[in-house]
C-alpha cells in the first residue's frame, strides 16, 4: 500500500510538471531530501522515482515560457565555478572511474539546483520550495523525536538508508540546520494551531538530533541557540525558551548519551575522535601534494599509509571542510567557503533591505533564519561529512531568488495564489492594491471623508 501511494504521488506530480515545471522542482526536492521510497518495502524502494521527476521537470522546462537565466548574482556565479572545479577535480583525481557514482549523484543535485534557480521566481514559489525542503526533513525529525522521547534516548535516530543523511550524525546536522527554517515558516502563518504545530515540530526535531547522540550536532545546537538569543529582540523570553527546551530534553537522555558528550572535552582519549583528526591530517597532506585534490573521495588506503599520523585505518573525513579539502584541494575549499560566505551575506542583505517594506517582511525573516541555519551548518559541519547534501544549496536558492524578488519589487507582479491564504499564510500589511482616485495625484478616497 505504501509503495502504491508513493508511486501514485510521484506520477501525478510528474504529469503536472510537464505543463508547470516548477512543480517538478518540488517533486525532485521531496524525493532527493526525504527519500520517501526508502521507507517502503516493495517495488518502490528501488524504482527510479527521482529520474522520473527530473525527466518530467526537464520536459516542462523546454515548454515553459517562465524560465529565466539561473545566474542571478555573484553567489550563483561562484557556485557555478565550484561545480566546474568539482568536475575537473573528479576527472584529474586518483580514481575517476571509481568515483563516477559519487560524482554522478552530486552533479544531479547541482544540476537540479540550477533548474530551481531558473524556474522559481515569485514569493509563492519560494514559500512552497522552503516548505517542501523543510517538511521533507521535519517529517523525519518528528518521527525521530517521538521515538527519542518514548525510548528515553536509549537508541540512536537514523536517516533514510542510502542517502546523504542515512547516518545518525548527518541526520542530526540536517535537522538542526532546518530548525530556523521551521521558525521562518511559523512566522508566516496566522493560524494559532499551525504556529503551535511548528513549535512542536521544532522541539521534536531538536529531540531527534539529540537522540542521534552526535557530538557535532550538540555543538551546532549550542552555536545556533546562541545566535537565536543574540538576534532576538526579547532576550529574556528567548533565554526562558532555551532553558525550557534544554530542561525538557536533556534530563531524559540516558547515561550513555552523557558519557559520549563528555568525550568532547577529552577527545584525545577517544579513538573515534582521534581517528577523525588523523583523517583531517591525511586530507591536508593530500591537498598539499595534489593541486586538484584526490577526486570525489580522498579515502584511499595508500593515502592513509603515507600520511596517517595516529593510525592507517581509512576513515571518513567527518568534516565538510576537510572533506572538500581532501577531495578538491585548496582551490575547492576556497570556493566552497566563499560560496557560503556569499549566501550568508545575501541573508544579511535581505535583513537590511526588506524588513522595512511590509510586502517584503517575509524575505527579511527568511534571510535572518538562513543566516542562523548556516551558523549551525558551519559549526556542526566542522565535525560531520555533509558537504554535498541538498539542504545548504537549497538555502542558496531561497536567498538568491528572494533577493532578486526584493530588488525587482516582486510584490507588484506576483500572481494571485489564494490557496496559500487558505493554508494559513499571512497577508502583507501594506497599502499596495488599495483603490485610489483616478488622476495624477493618486490621492486615497479616505482622505475625502467628511470630518465629524
Amino acid at each position: 500500500m505504501r509503495d502504491l501511494l508513493i508511486v501514485a504521488i510521484v506520477m501525478a506530480a510528474a504529469v503536472m510538471a510537464l505543463s508547470r515545471a516548477w512543480i517538478g522542482v518540488m517533486l525532485w526536492t521531496w524525493l532527493s531530501i526525504m527519500n520517501p521510497h526508502r521507507y517502503s518495502y516493495g517495488f518502490a524502494y528501488s524504482s527510479p522515482l527521482a529520474a522520473i521527476a527530473a525527466l518530467a521537470t526537464l520536459i516542462g522546462v523546454l515548454t515553459s515560457k517562465e524560465k529565466q537565466s539561473p545566474f542571478k548574482g555573484s553567489t550563483v556565479t561562484v557556485f557555478f565555478i565550484f561545480v566546474i572545479w568539482v568536475t575537473i577535480s573528479w576527472q584529474l583525481g586518483v580514481d575517476p572511474s571509481g568515483d563516477y557514482e559519487q560524482w554522478n549523484k552530486v552533479i544531479k543535485i547541482y544540476f537540479m539546483t540550477f533548474i530551481a534557480l531558473a524556474l522559481l521566481s515569485n514569493k509563492y514559489h519560494i514559500i512552497v520550495f522552503t516548505a517542501v525542503t523543510v517538511g521533507s526533513l521535519a517529517l523525519i525529525g518528528i518521527k525521530g523525536g517521538i521515538f527519542t522521547i518514548m525510548t528515553g534516548g536509549s537508541y540512536r535516530v537514523w536517516g533514510p538508508p542510502g542517502s546523504f543523511i542515512g547516518g545518525n550524525n548527518e541526520l542530526a546536522l540536517a535537522l538542526i540546520t532546518v530548525v530556523p527554517l521551521l521558525h521562518f515558516l511559523q512566522l508566516q502563518v496566522k493560524n494559532v494551531w499551525l504556529r503551535h504545530g511548528f513549535s512542536a515540530s521544532m522541539l521534536l526535531c531538536t529531540a531527534a538530533a539529540l537522540g542521534s547522540q552526535s557530538r557535532g550536532a550538540l555543538l551546532a545546537l549550542v552555536a545556533m541557540g546562541g545566535m537565536f538569543w543574540w538576534r532576538s529582540q526579547k532576550k529574556g523570553m528567548m533565554t526562558v525558551m532555551i532553558a525550557v527546551v534544554a530542561l525538557s530534553l536533556i534530563p531524559m537522555m540516558p547515561e550513555s548519551w552523557f558519557n559520549r558528550m563528555e568525550t568532547i572535552e577529552t577527545y584525545e582519549e577517544d579513538g573515534s575522535a582521534m581517528g577523525r583528526i588523523n583523517a583531517w591530517i591525511v586530507a591536508w597532506e593530500v591537498a598539499k601534494t595534489h593541486f586538484f585534490g584526490a577526486g570525489m573521495f580522498y579515502q584511499h588506503q595508500f593515502f592513509f599509509n603515507a600520511y596517517g599520523t595516529y593510525e592507517v585505518t581509512v576513515r571518513a573525513a567527518h568534516s565538510i571542510y576537510f572533506q572538500i579539502l581532501g577531495n578538491h584541494g585548496f582551490v575547492g575549499l576556497f570556493l566552497f567557503l566563499l560560496l557560503f560566505l556569499l549566501i550568508y551575506r545575501d541573508g544579511g542583505w535581505l535583513r537590511k533591505h526588506a524588513r522595512h517594506t511590509p510586502e517584503a517582511k517575509w524575505a527579511a525573516d527568511l534571510g535572518a533564519m538562513i543566516q542562523v541555519g548556516l551558523v549551525g551548518y558551519a559549526v556542526g559541519g566542522a565535525f560531520l561529512s555533509l558537504a554535498y547534501f541538498d539542504l545548504p544549496y537549497n538555502m542558496m536558492v531561497m536567498v538568491v531568488i528572494a533577493k532578486r524578488w526584493v530588488q525587482e519589487k516582486g510584490w507588484e507582479s506576483d500572481p494571485k495564489m489564494p490557496f496559500l491564504q487558505y493554508a494559513g499564510l499571512k497577508k502583507a500589511d501594506s497599502t499596495h492594491g488599495r483603490r485610489q482616485l483616478p488622476g495624477p495625484t493618486g490621492v486615497n478616497r479616505n482622505a475625502f471623508k467628511r470630518r465629524p
